[in-house]
């Protein structure tokens, strides 16, 4: 089915970040090296993208009740739109959905996640994004951040994201924001941006951002993926247009990383935060990180090994 009966040997001295394959050109392979990102065209189908589109509308409508699946809402909207899609910024977690998690599954994205993951692949945190309209309030800006800062697992380098565009991305209606190469760099302390009235719940952000560092827009067409490293430093601007900007993703791992403990780290405000999130909304009394990551971890190629 996909390229898992390769064997992965030892990456050659010259590539870090990627594996032996027989998919990325060495162009390619360079590029992601040196950048932290690699874009890759027309990648899902129309016809996946519109299965995935109707499943989010049936969230949205309350037809269809995933367990364990996270809505974030605007709620200042609700009163003008009730249960609709103009109301739902993000669908978190949708491992228990058969039909948004379907988009983890796809051979064609699974080949290329391969190559940076091994044969053994964990899908790790799964997000239906619908960048709402926001040309006032900025409310849905995220900012940059490295998405390592959420992970308690590592190497980092056998942890990729793939990113699927569900409508055309650009800068108007709040396309990715990456900047090449810091993805060679280590993970950063994060936090509440100083947004008065503007920070959203785990919408973490860089608390030192180096200006200086260029950024690129990433403008993307309906289908195009991209694939990117968890310390790439990346965020998305503003919509400013009347339309909502949806894309998928999922962040893959190698069934052979392994947990860490993050107290003492930057990561332990997080964990809490986190913790405090599932009690109350599990009612439960005691959570522990490595638990809320074993719910939603689910083996999509190869064997389960530590994840």
């Amino acid at each position: 089915p996909t390229s898992a009966q390769l064997s992965v040997v030892p990456h050659s001295g010259r590539f870090c970040y990627t594996l032996d394959n027989d998919l990325l050109t060495t162009e390619q392979r360079q590029f992601y090296e040196d950048n932290g990102y690699l874009l890759i065209k027309k990648l899902v189908s129309d016809e996946d993208i519109e299965r995935f589109r109707n499943e989010f509308v049936r969230i949205c409508k309350r037809e269809v009740k995933p367990p364990g699946v996270m809505i974030m809402k605007d709620e200042s909207l609700k009163s003008q739109f009730g249960q609709s899609e103009k109301v739902v910024n993000k669908v978190q977690d949708f491992q228990e959905d058969e039909e948004l998690f379907r988009y983890c599954t796809l051979p064609e994205v699974l080949k290329y996640v391969e190559c940076f993951t091994g044969p053994n692949i964990m899908a790790m945190h799964t997000m239906l994004i619908n960048k709402l309209p926001d040309s006032d309030k900025q409310t849905f800006l995220h900012p940059m951040h490295q998405d390592l800062h959420y992970f308690p697992f590592r190497p980092a380098s056998r942890i990729v994201c793939a990113w699927t565009a569900m409508e055309r991305a650009h800068q108007d209606n709040g396309c990715l924001v990456v900047q090449p190469g810091t993805h060679k760099t280590t993970l950063k302390p994060h936090g509440y941006p100083d947004w008065e009235g503007k920070t959203n719940k785990l919408f973490h952000g860089l608390l030192d951002e180096d200006e200086k560092i260029p950024k690129v827009h990433l403008v993307m067409e309906k289908g195009d993926t991209v694939f990117f490293h968890p310390l790439l430093i990346h965020g998305s601007g503003i919509n400013r247009t009347s339309g909502f900007r949806k894309s998928i993703s999922c962040h893959f791992a190698s069934s052979e990383c392994h947990y860490i403990d993050v107290k003492n780290t930057t990561q332990e405000h997080l964990e809490k935060e986190l913790e405090e999130m599932v009690r109350k909304k599990y009612d439960a009394t005691s959570v522990e990180l490595k638990d809320i990551w074993n719910f939603r971890a689910r083996l999509v190629q190869g064997e389960r090994i530590n994840l």
